[in-house]
């Protein structure tokens, strides 16, 4: 099977898609994926359809989408030969309800090893992160970057989320903040704070109170000698933080903010050179042996 989150929900099995277009069983496969392969308990599964309290018929409404989705698998299935070599996770036994599984208290999504591409990302993500601690800037810009270019969009796009839903919406969004906020450490690390500048312009424009971003895009300001606009990001960033919280930029950017201002009061000037005499006549200039006298 494989399930694909990030970006707007996508999950096929053997290459067909088995993604309701309904809203309901949608949001049920939704919360499914997000604990792919482990029991999701059906009073979690009610809680995320039905916030404000259960209806009565719940139950069955419930297994009504399970039936439907079990329907698409089928479909999926339908025709499936066994390949001359079976990869891993595959069975002549593989049915909608194997796939599917009706199991005390809960149900749970067998993915049989397939792709996931929030695994891929956590895997990616951790690799980068050790990359970093042993102080491997290169490795750990490649690896975070494969991290982040899993992403195709927001996590669950499309899909109508419930409590359950948004949690795991907020957590995967954290996440993804996390490992570009180590990308762009290693990638300053390793010089490349021109080349950051205009991604960074976006990034702080759509996060308007993310300090670790602000901050990386004031280094990469300074770094390319605009002092003034490294300024000016600071002073939005504060803004916008004592609109939305009250509060004033932490130490490491007040800190920062007063090491542009030191270097743009410290940058020498440049240095003219004399201004030459008019009458001095270049091709009329003669070149003296070294060594000779005058």
């Amino acid at each position: 099977m494989d399930v694909r989150i990030l970006g707007g929900l996508s999950v096929r099995e053997h290459g067909v898609s088995i993604t309701p277009t309904a809203a309901a069983p949608r949001q049920l496969l939704a919360l499914l994926t997000a604990s792919a392969d482990q029991v999701v308990p059906v009073t979690v599964l009610t809680e995320e359809l039905w916030p404000s309290g259960a209806p009565r018929g719940a139950r069955v409404e419930l297994q009504a989408h399970i039936i439907e989705l079990r329907t698409l698998i089928a479909g999926a299935l339908r025709g499936v030969a066994a390949p001359a070599e079976p990869g891993p996770g595959w069975s002549d036994r593989r049915t909608a309800d194997a796939i599917l599984v009706s199991q005390p208290g809960g149900y749970r999504l067998d993915t049989g090893g397939g792709t996931n591409d929030v695994r891929q990302f956590e895997r990616a993500a951790g690799a980068g992160y050790r990359a970093m601690e042993a102080g491997d800037l290169s490795r750990a810009a490649l690896r975070l970057g494969e991290a982040l270019a899993l992403w195709r969009g927001e996590p669950y796009a499309g899909v109508a989320a419930g409590p359950r839903l948004r949690r795991e919406i907020e957590r995967l969004e954290t996440s993804r903040l996390s490992v570009l906020d180590q990308w762009m450490e290693a990638q300053l690390g390793l010089g490349r704070h021109a080349e950051l500048v205009s991604e960074l312009s976006g990034l702080v424009a759509r996060y308007r109170t993310n300090e670790p971003l602000h901050a990386h895009y004031m280094v990469a300001l300074l770094r390319c000698g605009q002092h003034d606009e490294a300024l000016t990001v600071y002073e939005r960033l504060r803004v916008a933080l004592k609109g939305e919280s009250g509060m004033e930029p932490s130490a490491r950017l007040r800190r920062l903010q007063r090491s542009v201002l030191a270097v743009r009061h410290t940058t020498v000037r440049p240095v003219y050179a004399p201004r030459i005499p008019a009458q001095y006549n270049p091709a009329r200039a003669r070149l003296v042996p070294a060594g000779s006298v005058g």
